[in-house]
């Protein structure tokens, strides 16, 4: 019975294994070539015309801020100095307990005031509204903490204008980040969110708010995740906005029209709350035949923290894994279903098969494959080769993705900075990968208890 499980499932692995790695192939082709067509396209684009063009949209930037005392005053002095003809900062501070709110009335010197609220969607009392004397388009918002979903839905009820941006109170945008991410919008009517790409800012140099030097960072936890970032953001976003499948727009920098988010009532008040609004508009689209669009474009550039120590990592992985299966289950409706196209019959069974249960799958083949050869059910040559060929194919992602990075934008210039990074990207198929493996097991199990924990990770001052 335990031999014939053992064998059952190593063929399964093999099987598994095969099909994921075969997806991952087609988005790496998707991504060659739509990068090239992207970067070839920006090179005759007048989207710099649009940074002084009253034909831009005028558009919100909502900043959800809890304890965010060493990250708030540089996050907003970069999106102050965005170019783009006529934006908004709204800053929400959701119940901080530290110096948020008192750094943000001294940096940018706020007085209060009474302001009407259109409240679209409900939310926790708001004590407070405050404006700035030296920016007229900075708002703050005071309110009872009621968690990330419920601070941003404030700033939509607050917000101006009928784009709205959010971006993560330990990041920075670049400076043509909001023009280029717009965009969309005004090329297609039928766009109703986009996504930009997320890089790691540890260790580059920042200027009042400004990304001045792009550098690496010392800490090695912080070099792997530049590779599973690019890997991510290059390879597997690249791949899947190629199909119209984006499920996921990054809760660090995301901008939506603010008549969709509010039609599909807003932020949800889950761990996940970046991929369930992404579900929602999608559902939302195809239950009104209405032909909404979700982009991801790779060039508009986000800049965040990366945790440096394995306990903010473990608490990063773990909500992530709770996020995804959140948004899941709340949509498991669709799955399958052929009303919902390729989102229901294709991108939403990968999610469950090989984002969701993949840990899971993965864990259980580092314990039973070498307990078959143990016991005498595999031999040396296959052990070898399986996990040979796996390690192997996870490198060739890693660097693909890495000259992938190089072709385009190039934002890591010199020869050093890519040996290190073509060094960390071997590297972290010995054991960073399957340590993060370990990590979104662990929430899977744990789900029931982290369901409604967000977790906090320590934030540093920007250098």
């Amino acid at each position: 019975m335990i031999t014939n499980f053992v064998l059952g499932f190593n063929f399964f692995i093999i099987f598994y294994v095969f099909i994921i790695n075969f997806i991952y192939f087609i988005q790496l082709i998707f991504a060659i070539f739509n990068l090239y067509e992207y970067v070839e396209k920006i090179k005759y684009s007048d989207y710099k015309n649009y940074i002084v063009s009253d034909n831009m949209i005028p558009t919100s930037i909502l900043v959800a801020a809890y304890n965010e005392e060493n990250t708030i005053v540089n996050n907003v002095d970069s999106l102050l100095a965005l170019k783009y003809p006529m934006f908004e900062v709204v800053v929400i501070n959701d119940g901080s307990k530290d110096n948020t709110l008192e750094d943000l009335k001294r940096h940018f010197e706020l007085e209060k005031i009474n302001k009407p609220i259109h409240k679209r969607v409900e939310t926790k009392k708001v004590r407070g509204i405050y404006e700035s004397k030296k920016y007229s388009n900075l708002i703050v918002i005071d309110k009872e903490n009621g968690g990330k979903a419920d601070a941003l839905n404030a700033g939509v009820n607050i917000s101006s204008y009928p784009i709205v941006a959010s971006i993560d109170a330990d990041s920075i945008l670049e400076s043509d980040a909001l023009v280029r991410v717009v965009m969309p919008f005004i090329k297609d009517k039928n766009t109703a969110a986009v996504g930009g790409i997320v890089r790691i800012a540890n260790g580059s140099k920042i200027v009042d708010g400004r990304v001045v030097n792009v550098n690496i960072p010392k800490s090695k936890l912080a070099r792997f995740q530049i590779i599973e970032y690019l890997r991510a953001f290059l390879i597997g976003r690249v791949g899947w906005d190629a199909i119209n499948s984006v499920l996921i727009i990054s809760g660090a920098f995301g901008v939506f029209r603010k008549d969709i988010l509010v039609k599909v009532g807003g932020y949800a008040h889950t761990i996940g709350e970046d991929m369930e609004l992404v579900l929602k508009i999608h559902k939302y689209s195809m239950d009104n035949k209405l032909n909404l669009r979700v982009k991801y474009i790779p060039d508009p550039v986000c800049w965040t923290q990366a945790p440096e120590n394995l306990k903010g990592l473990r608490t990063q992985r773990r909500r992530w894994q709770v996020g995804l299966m959140q948004s899941l289950f709340s949509y498991k409706s669709m799955l399958f279903n052929p009303k919902y196209k390729q989102i229901g019959l294709f991108t939403l069974p990968y999610y469950w098969i090989f984002e969701m249960l993949g840990p899971l799958v993965e864990t259980l083949g580092y314990i039973l494959i070498p307990i078959s050869y143990f016991i005498g059910l595999l031999n040396i040559k296959y052990l070898v080769l399986f996990f040979s060929a796996s390690i192997l194919y996870g490198i060739i992602l890693s660097l693909g993705a890495l000259l992938l990075e190089e072709y385009t934008f190039n934002k890591y210039p010199s020869i050093k900075q890519i040996l290190i990074l073509s060094i960390f990207a071997i590297l972290e198929n010995f054991g960073f990968r399957q340590l993060m493996t370990l990590y979104r097991t662990e929430g899977l199990f744990r789900y029931n208890s982290l369901k409604n924990k967000w977790g906090s990770i320590r934030r540093t001052k920007f250098n």
